[in-house]
């Protein structure tokens, strides 16, 4: 029998299907749900005009492609962008194209070469660039004449790979993962508008809070410091990124991992380690930057709730201490 997750997640599927089959543009956009997918996204309406935008967590990815591989392409351009492989992709770019989609995929997150081959044999065009932020592919390949593209790329990469030189960047990578803004930022982005004054009070608000949360992160931290590395251990109650570069700050440490509630983790580091570390844990991402997943069990999430520590903290330092860098 389904729980109610179960349930909520097929009914979820069976409505993108519908939505996919009814569609009336002709670019289907499946793409991640942070700023670097919004900002992909605005690039593909300024150059394509309507597009069918999916946006997916990563852990969604599989299911969302098996949906639009389901669903009639009529020739029509599949576009995936900000999301890295995952075994058993092929085998939904094969139906995808078998079903007459045309299919791009274009990422920044580091992939095997032998994943690149498979995915490439599947596919029209596969871009993988890890010096810059999916959107800066995106701007490259879609729109390298038009200035409001180049802008948009330039202040996404900012904060997707931690520059942090333009100060707009981080209002928009906080104001995107609240409720109801991800469509307004890549609206104002579409226009040429990268903040207004809606973003920036939106802004001021999230900082108010994020200062309240690291606080409570910083009260539960567990290090562990057993050989190379000293490590973080955190709960999160909001704002991976900041919580582990104030963790970073305050308590010295060389790779912190932020833990939420239902065992996801987020994982930041000085040495270039993090997305190894995260591929041992069902996950991905950058050298400095990942995340992944702890198989918490309902005593783990019950034990982690009460303690704000778990079991596999242990586990995760000792894969990272064997990790060569």
């Amino acid at each position: 029998m389904m729980d109610r997750n179960d349930q909520k997640s097929n009914a979820q599927d069976a409505n993108l299907m519908k939505a996919l089959s009814e569609r009336t543009e002709t670019v289907v956009h499946l793409t991640h749900n942070d700023l670097d997918a919004v900002g992909s996204d605005a690039i593909h309406r300024r150059k394509y005009g309507d597009v069918f935008t999916v946006w997916s967590p990563v852990g969604k990815f599989l299911a969302n492609l098996d949906a639009v591989a389901g669903s009639p392409g009529r020739g029509n351009l599949l576009s995936i962008s900000d999301i890295g492989y995952q075994p058993g992709v092929e085998q939904r770019l094969a139906k995808a194209r078998s079903n007459g989609w045309r299919i791009e995929w274009r990422d920044h997150h580091r992939w095997k070469e032998e994943e690149i081959r498979a995915v490439d044999a599947k596919t029209n065009l596969l871009h993988i660039d890890v010096s810059t932020c999916a959107t800066g592919i995106v701007a490259r390949d879609l729109a390298p004449e038009d200035p409001v593209a180049v802008e948009i790329a330039q202040v996404v990469c900012d904060y997707d790979l931690w520059k942090h030189q333009d100060p707009r960047s981080k209002m928009l990578g906080q104001v995107v993962m609240q409720k109801g803004y991800r469509e307004y930022v890549r609206d104002n982005l579409v226009r040429g508008t990268i903040v207004d004054p809606k973003v920036e009070s939106e802004y001021q608000r999230i900082v108010r809070e994020m200062e309240q949360d690291i606080k409570k992160s910083l009260r539960h931290t567990t290090i562990i410091e057993d050989g190379r590395y000293r490590i973080a251990f955190s709960p999160l109650y909001g704002y991976p990124s900041e919580t582990a570069h104030a963790i970073r700050d305050e308590l010295d440490t060389d790779i912190e991992v932020i833990v939420s509630g239902n065992g996801r983790i987020s994982i930041r580091s000085v040495p270039p380690v993090s997305h190894l570390i995260a591929r041992e844990f069902s996950g991905g991402g950058h050298p400095h930057a990942a995340g992944g997943t702890f198989p918490f069990s309902l005593l783990d999430r019950l034990l982690f709730w009460i303690f704000k520590r778990n079991r596999h903290y242990r586990r995760l330092a000792e894969v990272a201490e064997t990790i060569e860098e």
